[in-house]
Parts: structure tokens; C-alpha cells; sequence
């Protein structure tokens, strides 16, 4: 699979340096150096190097990269929070561990003294010999005694095998989460060469363009958004949304809504930079409200709601894999972390194509 991704992503980058690159296809216009020196860049008020529909299937080309190096940070960060249990489970073993050693060295010396006990009087423990004495009622006694002596070392010999089986089981299970610990660090490791190659191959492809044509694609990408948000509002998806954030979603938002302006880092949890799902983890962490680290965790896990029953502090879910997440915020708009090379904004919450919404304090 880690293959056919990449394979990919390759073929996308081809494709659209070739969009770029080509002089031997139709175009609107001719198509120069990709890598113009500045001297060659197209002088003011010349006919651009590329038409609003060739630069906009550039722009797909950089969105889905940008989409699948989400996916891939997704990937990262659920084996890196995996990684993170999976060490304090192991620490807890190798303490359970310490413990019933400690715990058999114990029952141990309480068996020898015991033994020793027994030893001292002819193999006799004292209620026994009280129990061959001639007084009835220390017979008695002694009997009681001798009953309550065999039932503790009974007791005694069961915690001491019972503990010996759990520290066997203990020692099994350590073993099983460290091969299951070396096994994410392995994913992690091709996670991030998968991100590194996506946004490398996004970044690469964008500085193909010349400053003007960078700015012509972002009012795209921002038409795109808008044309989007434009037909989500226009179907009433939100007609009847109305829901008041509850005190703890209150207190995601502020916290989202604080983080504006921020860059967006993959894998970042602030507080200087976020990845989307770092922002949204972070927002519900601060209303004292632990959700799941990634967006794909936070879809599964997290109770879903309807759209109509969505309110400030719901997050909302995008794409079929989902790769990405955004807070609510009210009236039709989230705050979320967009990609490498933005910051956290504010956005139309139809302006990307919507999976679900879930409820983190529901």
C-alpha cells in the first residue's frame, strides 16, 4: 500500500510539473522555463504564462498532495500516541514486575519462619501441641489453632503460586507491547518519510510558479472555498442549525478561535504552531476534555451528530478518509489549521467536502 502511494503521488508530481514544464502540448499560451531567473519573468502587463484553468488544475494537483500528506500525518500521529501508551503500559509491567518479585521474596521468608517455627518444636507447630494436652479446653483451643495454622499455610503456598503466575503473565505481556512498540516505530518512521515526500513534492510544485501566479492561485484556492461554502449554504444544510455551545465547547472555541494567525506545522500541538488535529485536541484539552490525538481517532471514537444538530465546539470531519478536522464556531464557519504554508484561520465550514460532525462532550 506504502508503495502504491507513493507511486501515487509520484505520478501526480509528473503530471503536474508536465502541466507546467510542457512545450510540446497545446496550451493557452506557450509555456517558458519552469525555473525563470528574474530577468525572465514576465514583464508587467505582459499576457500570463498560465490561464486560470491551467492554474487551477494546479492548484487541485497541490490540494491533493497537501490531502494526502495530511493522511499521512494522521497516520504519524496516531502511531506516535500508540507508541506514547504502549511506554507507560511497559512501565507499569516493569513496576508490577519489581512489585510481585518483591511480593514472593516476602511470602518466601514468611514460609521459611514458618518452617523454621515447626522445626524448633519437633516439627510441631504450638497449636498442636496444645491440642495433645489433657485440658479440654486447651484441646479445643489447640484444635482451632491447628485448623487456622493449615488454612494459612494453605493460603499461604496458593498467593505465593498465584503471584509467581502473574508475574509470568506480566513478563509475557511486556514482551507483547514491546514488539507491538517497535512495530510503531516503524510506522512512524514511514509516515514521516511519506509526509516529507508529499509536501516536498506540493512545495516543489508551487515554486514552479512565478509571484504573481502564486498570488493568482491562492485568490483561487479562496474562490474555491467560496464557491463551495456558497452551495453548502444554498442546499440549507445549516437552515435550521441553531444549538448554543455548551460551557465546555465555550471554552474549545475560545481557546481555537485564540490560535488565529498561527502556521500550521504537521504533527504540531502548539503552542506556537498546530496540525488540524493538534488544534482541536489541544481546544478540548484546555476545556478540561481529552478527546482522541488525530482526526481519523476523533471520528471513530467520538459521538456522531447531525448537521442540523450541530453547535459552537462540534467538530466537523472532511474528506472520505478523514484527513482533516475543523471546529465548529457558529453561523456556517469553523477555525481549523489548513495545510503547510497557511495558518489558523477562519473558514466556511462547507468549504471543504464534509464527512460528519461528532460531539466531544457529549
Amino acid at each position: 500500500m506504502n508503495r502504491r502511494h507513493c507511486a501515487t503521488a509520484a505520478i501526480t508530481l509528473v503530471c503536474a510539473l508536465a502541466l507546467l514544464t510542457s512545450t510540446g502540448q497545446a496550451m493557452a499560451a506557450p509555456a517558458p522555463d519552469p525555473s525563470p531567473s528574474p530577468s525572465a519573468s514576465s514583464p508587467a502587463g505582459s499576457t500570463p504564462r498560465y490561464s486560470n484553468a491551467e492554474l487551477d488544475k494546479v492548484r487541485e494537483q497541490i490540494e491533493t498532495l497537501y490531502r494526502k500528506a495530511g493522511a499521512a500525518t494522521d497516520a504519524y500521529n496516531l502511531a506516535e500516541e500508540q507508541t506514547k501508551k504502549q511506554s507507560g503500559e511497559i512501565v507499569k509491567l516493569a513496576k508490577a514486575i519489581v512489585d510481585g518479585q518483591a511480593r514472593i521474596a516476602a511470602l518466601k521468608d514468611r514460609a521459611g519462619a514458618q518452617a523454621r517455627e515447626q522445626y524448633r518444636n519437633g516439627g510441631l507447630p504450638p497449636g498442636a501441641q496444645l491440642a495433645l494436652s489433657n485440658d479440654p479446653k486447651l484441646f479445643l483451643d489447640g484444635l482451632n489453632k491447628v485448623r487456622q495454622s493449615q488454612q494459612a499455610s494453605k493460603s499461604l503456598l496458593a498467593d505465593l503460586n498465584q503471584t509467581q503466575q502473574d508475574l509470568e503473565t506480566y513478563t509475557q505481556d511486556a514482551s507483547a507491547n514491546w514488539e507491538k512498540l517497535e512495530a510503531n516505530r516503524v510506522k512512524q518512521a514511514k509516515a514521516k518519510k511519506k509526509i516529507n515526500a508529499q509536501i516536498k513534492a506540493a512545495e516543489k510544485l508551487e515554486s514552479q510558479l512565478e509571484k504573481k501566479e502564486r498570488d493568482r492561485l491562492l485568490q483561487l484556492e479562496r474562490d474555491a472555498a467560496d464557491k463551495a461554502q456558497t452551495a453548502w449554504l444554498s442546499s440549507g444544510a445549516v437552515k435550521d442549525v441553531s444549538g448554543e455551545a455548551s460551557e465546555a465547547g465555550a471554552a474549545a472555541v475560545a481557546f481555537a478561535t485564540a490560535q488565529i494567525g498561527k502556521p500550521y506545522v504537521w504533527g504540531a500541538e502548539g503552542p506556537g504552531s498546530y496540525d488540524c488535529s493538534g488544534l482541536t485536541s489541544q481546544a478540548w484539552l484546555a476545556a478540561k476534555r481529552p478527546i482522541p490525538r488525530t482526526s481519523q481517532e476523533q471520528w471513530r471514537l467520538l459521538p456522531r451528530i447531525d448537521i442540523q444538530d450541530m453547535r459552537p465546539g462540534d467538530l466537523i470531519i472532511y474528506h472520505a478518509d478523514a484527513s482533516h478536522v475543523g471546529m465548529y464556531v457558529g453561523d456556517g464557519a469553523i477555525v481549523h489549521a489548513p495545510r503547510p504554508g497557511r495558518n489558523v484561520t477562519l473558514a466556511g465550514a462547507g468549504s471543504m467536502k464534509i464527512l460528519g460532525v461528532v460531539r466531544p462532550d457529549k
